[in-house]
């Protein structure tokens, strides 16, 4: 026998083989053509699992998971302490966190227009690690850039520009696959795109995962208790999923109903938390289920090319959240008091999700202050698009749009070896809704029978 211990935040998913048919599970791949990732342990398969979080699990001498005790659960036991002396602690324990997982290493940092990144950006600044920071933006999108080059710059940092391009998912799409373990869709994780860049680098990557949500409110303050369960669904069933999970279903005569079936697993998760404040235990629902099933997976990506580190995935992170008011949480306070304190000039460069406005001017991101920008932007994107340079927005655009994208999809949705696994009928239909109906709409149904097609084609017909 041995025993494996996950940390609350697993940065990788950790698959065991449990004694059960060696047959596809389909209920957990409905749920995961609805939302995107597999729900507590599922896969698959029923005879392979993926370890709880922040448990310790027995596996026996043949390599069969036996059991699993909790040896973490969420909480919330906020402390009577000041905002102030809250700030004071996140401050510490993130700088020793980053210290402790970076050590000398040069730093390669994502850098982004948001808060996460710019956190470790300015600690890395006072713990005086060489840093090769870098962004992405898509093609004819939103220039992220204009935002990450001068925090590189104000904090002295080698900066990289880089450009997610039209089309790269199909050269890459079974390497993509592989590192993913197929536990998500395709065309979320841009920095595949970007690997080859990223292997001409040295060094560890630090990635800011999950602050924004550890470190801001998760729910509605007005949401009761009855009527959590609903609001969960309705947050983690993504727009055109439950269509297709429906189809899925109904195509493989699976018992009962989707909807009640996935209602009832999600009511078992939030039953099981045993928090009374609502913030609280939406946090700790998304953290032990999203987090640890989908947001990780694409650490994998980076991982192929240099070392990993993800400061807020940290053990002493989570317990430190479990301490702390919802107060002090919501709306990103005490990553901005942070940033204040410790670098007021970077916190005075625009916030990408408040542009034009900064850290001490965001609250004016309203009517009337914000109508001179919101016209500006909008006759930008408007000239650009007749000029034939339509804004992208969305990673998908980038792959599934254009004639060559669409042979290259095709080539992939109407292989005759994937019935009666994915039916061509049902595959046709959901094609022409996107093509033809609402391409947002079902660009995420394309993308997950994509990921399906792929994973049907190198892991059960090989």
């Amino acid at each position: 026998m041995k025993t494996i211990k996950t940390s609350i935040l697993p940065t990788h998913p950790q698959h065991v083989k449990v004694r059960a048919p060696h047959e596809l599970d389909k209920k957990a791949i409905c749920i995961f053509a609805a939302t995107s990732y597999f729900l507590g342990t599922d896969t698959y398969w029923k005879d392979e699992k993926v370890l709880p979080p922040g448990t310790i699990n027995t596996i026996d001498d043949e390599g069969y998971w036996v059991d699993s005790k909790p040896w973490f659960e969420w909480y919330y036991k906020p402390r009577d302490i000041s905002f102030d002396q809250a700030v004071s602690e996140f401050t510490v324990l993130f700088h020793t966190i980053c210290k402790e997982q970076a050590g000398d290493r040069t730093v390669l940092l994502p850098l982004s227009g948001g808060l996460d990144s710019r956190t470790q950006a300015v600690a890395y600044s006072k713990l005086n690690n060489p840093v090769i920071s870098y962004s992405y933006s898509f093609h004819n999108g939103y220039k992220e850039g204009g935002i990450s080059s001068k925090i590189a710059k104000e904090l002295g940092y080698e900066y990289r520009d880089m450009t997610i391009p039209n089309g790269y998912l199909w050269d890459n799409v079974d390497e993509l696959a592989k590192l993913l373990k197929y536990g998500t869709e395709f065309t979320h994780p841009r920095q595949m795109a970007v690997i080859d860049e990223f292997r001409k680098m040295d060094g560890v990557f630090t990635l800011g995962h999950w602050g924004d949500v550890l470190f801001d409110a998760v729910a509605p303050k007005d949401l009761a208790e009855e009527d959590a369960e609903e609001w969960i669904l309705k947050k983690i069933i993504v727009k055109g999923g439950q269509e297709l999970a429906e189809a899925l279903w109904k195509e493989w005569e699976l018992e009962g109903e989707f909807m009640e079936y996935l209602r009832q697993r999600t009511k078992e998760i939030w039953k099981g938390l045993k928090i009374d404040d609502i913030g609280a235990k939406a946090r700790a629902y998304y953290s032990s289920t999203r987090a640890v099933r989908w947001t990780n997976l694409g650490f994998a990506i980076f991982e192929a090319t240099n070392p990993i580190e993800a400061p807020y995935y940290d053990n002493r992170m989570a317990e430190f959240i479990c301490g702390i008011p919802e107060e002090y949480l919501a709306d990103r306070k005490i990553q901005i008091a942070y940033l204040k304190n410790q670098s007021p000039e970077v916190a005075k460069i625009t916030w990408q999700a408040q542009r034009p406005y900064n850290l001490y001017d965001y609250h004016k991101n309203k009517v009337p202050h914000n109508l001179p920008y919101r016209i500006v932007d909008k006759a930008k994107r408007v000239v650009n698009a007749k000029m034939g340079k339509p804004l992208i927005q969305r990673n998908w655009e980038l792959q599934f749009l254009g004639m060559e994208n669409d042979e290259k999809l095709q080539g992939h949705l109407f292989d005759k070896n994937l019935h009666p696994f994915l039916p061509k009928e049902l595959i046709t239909r959901f094609y022409n809704k996107f093509s033809t109906d609402d391409r947002v709409k079902y660009s995420h149904p394309l993308s997950m029978l994509l990921t399906l097609a792929v994973w049907y084609k190198n892991e059960v017909r090989s």
